[in-house]
């Protein structure tokens, strides 16, 4: 008896100690939560950085006290920027906004929809100003929009067109004698081609050139209008680099000033007619502007697919199959959900993850509207999982297409031939197998090249189904070839220009639906223990660690290279994750 009564005593003594933890975490998060809210105060301008990562969706984690705490992953979604400017066209609080944005960390089309956003703020009679130390293409791309745009004394202004770079390995194979064993389709499907060649082949500088010139041609499209400067001086100031200084910039009327940043704020005091208060667009979102209220019942599903497309469950960060199709059939099952939006930025990746996904869509599609938004980009796997859609709507600049697939394998045989190694194999069967120490058996070539040439099959006739368009007149454009928004509104791939708001738009007249609210999907959760996981940096994830210690440039190449690691499959990726400057 004794022992039970011990035992009984033990266990009531956890629950009550559970209890207890719980309430005190309970005591935190409302003390964190309370200490976290933010005020608009009158006459605030609302401060525009776009200096912290930029994605097309940045849920809060769902655990309260991982926020409460504050280590829930930083960053912003572009579809909370937009909101935010939205609600601040009608906020008696906010008299203007000031670009302050030393650096983008957001693509161009990202780029681009938020510079439309700020067109469409300054219709409602409120200011826009920029200023800053110095601008990089992308911010004053963004900036161009102001009203008034200042820079530094001393400050630089780099505008000097598009361009990209490409790293090609043959010789270093060669040399060490390791390479890559590469089944392709498509002339253009070029993400191999540093693998094959040492230099840049005919058909995919004739690709790259022309996507370079479609996004840049757009981009001086809009600053020509904001600035009142012609396309073709602005291609003369690139060319000539008449933009290198602040005296040069002004001359040739990118700017309207330079000055230092205490005479920017007075100019900022003199429009708001007194000393107004910053706040941050991070703040502005916090204080509960980061999205647009509606009382309607009805909801349009907003389903973000952004990252690589991998064979699994799927993140923040990776687009799997697994959480995607979880959010299709949930919206598909909400009777107050009339119409689907797939809000499409990756650059592709595993061909079945792509079929599957494309599948649920095609089910979607058959008991509610199925419209697709697309982001920076949209290639490959990405437009495999686009092309069912009723409406494809895509950025002028967003980077789609790349229709085709490939297969890639390491192979060390001269190495290990170098080093004097021998490798030795041991079958019960004759059928062709695969080794790294060996050279590629024809019978597994020609095997691989059987499912390589299948899958591309299925996928142009996907396409060909989705977009109804003949098999041949997809093939045409297809074969790995990469586009803009704008080359796909011309040759079909797309069927309309146009942002993420447009897509809803869309999808609201195909439902018959006037009035609608957005539920965005999938949800994302975090174990507590997993987000309490801090490092010794005061980070709470590794890729905030990686951030810290590598820097933008040098984590892209370590992703890039832990990704190929992790490839599976036939891929259906586009060619190159371009960085363009």
């Amino acid at each position: 008896m004794k022992f039970l009564r011990n035992l009984l005593a033990s266990i009531l003594g956890f629950f009550i100690a559970l209890f207890l933890i719980f309430i005190l975490f309970a005591l935190i998060a409302s003390v964190a939560g309370s200490s976290n809210e933010v005020e608009v105060e009158e006459n605030s301008v609302l401060k525009l950085d776009l200096s912290m990562k930029i994605k097309d969706y940045s849920p809060k984690d769902k655990n309260p006290f991982v926020d409460a705490l504050g280590i829930s992953p930083t960053g912003l979604g572009l579809n909370n920027v937009i909101a935010a400017i939205e609600n601040a066209k009608t906020d008696s609080k906010i008299k203007g906004i000031s670009i302050n944005t030393s650096f983008i960390n957001a693509g161009i089309a990202q780029t681009q929809a938020v510079r439309n956003k700020l067109e469409e703020f300054k219709e409602s009679g409120k200011f826009v100003y920029a200023y800053n130390d110095f601008y990089d293409q992308k911010n004053y791309y963004l900036s161009s929009v102001a009203d008034s745009v200042f820079v530094n004394p001393v400050g630089i202004i780099d505008f000097r067109g598009l361009s990209t770079e490409i790293l090609y390995y043959k010789d270093f194979e060669d040399k060490f004698g390791v390479k890559m064993e590469v089944i392709r389709h498509g002339k253009y499907k070029s993400a191999v081609e540093p693998y094959l060649n040492n230099e840049m082949s005919q058909a995919n500088r004739e690709q790259t050139t022309s996507f370079l010139k479609s996004i840049w041609s757009e981009i001086i499209e809009d600053i020509s209008v904001s600035r009142d400067v012609s396309t073709k001086e602005l291609n003369g100031i690139a060319d000539s680099l008449k933009a290198r200084t602040p005296e040069l910039a002004l001359e040739n009327n990118l700017i309207d000033g330079v000055i230092y940043q205490d005479e920017y704020e007075e100019k900022l005091e003199a429009t708001v007619g007194s000393k107004p208060k910053s706040i941050s667009l991070e703040d502005y979102v916090k204080a509960g502007n980061g999205k647009i209220r509606s009382s309607s019942k009805n909801k349009i599903a907003v389903i973000y697919a952004q990252g690589q497309i991998f064979y699994g469950e799927g993140t923040q960060d990776i687009i799997g199959q697994g959480l995607t199709n979880k959010a299709i059939r949930k919206a598909k099952k909400d009777k107050n959900v009339k119409a689907i939006v797939l809000r499409v930025n990756s650059p592709g990746g595993s061909a079945l993850a792509s079929e599957l996904i494309w599948r649920e869509l095609e089910l979607a599609k058959k008991e509610k509207p199925v419209v697709v938004s697309m982001g920076n980009v949209a290639a490959s796997g990405g437009y495999y999982i686009a092309c069912n859609a009723n409406k494809i709507v895509a950025e002028p600049t967003t980077i789609t297409g790349s229709i085709g697939v490939f297969g890639v394998l390491p192979n060390a045989s001269e190495l290990a031939g170098k080093l004097g190694i021998n490798a030795e194999q041991v079958s019960t069967n004759n059928s062709p197998n695969y080794s790294l120490f060996e050279p590629m058996d024809k019978r597994f070539y020609d095997v691989t090249k059987q499912g390589v040439e299948e899958t591309y099959k299925v996928f142009v006739n996907r396409v060909s189904s989705g977009r109804g368009m003949p098999f041949e007149e997809v093939d045409a454009i297809a074969q790995g070839r990469v586009w803009t928004g704008k080359e796909a509104l011309a040759n079909g791939l797309v069927d309309e220009l146009g942002s993420l708001n447009d897509a809803l738009e869309i999808a609201a007249e195909l439902a018959k639906v006037e009035d609608y609210r957005v539920r965005n999907y999938p949800n994302y959760k975090k174990e507590l223990k997993e987000s309490l996981k801090i490092s010794p940096f005061g980070k709470s994830s590794k890729q905030e660690i990686l951030e810290e210690l590598l820097g933008d440039e040098e984590l892209r190449a370590y992703k890039a290279i832990k990704d190929f690691k992790s490839l599976k499959g036939i891929q259906a990726r586009m060619p190159f994750l371009y960085d363009i400057k």
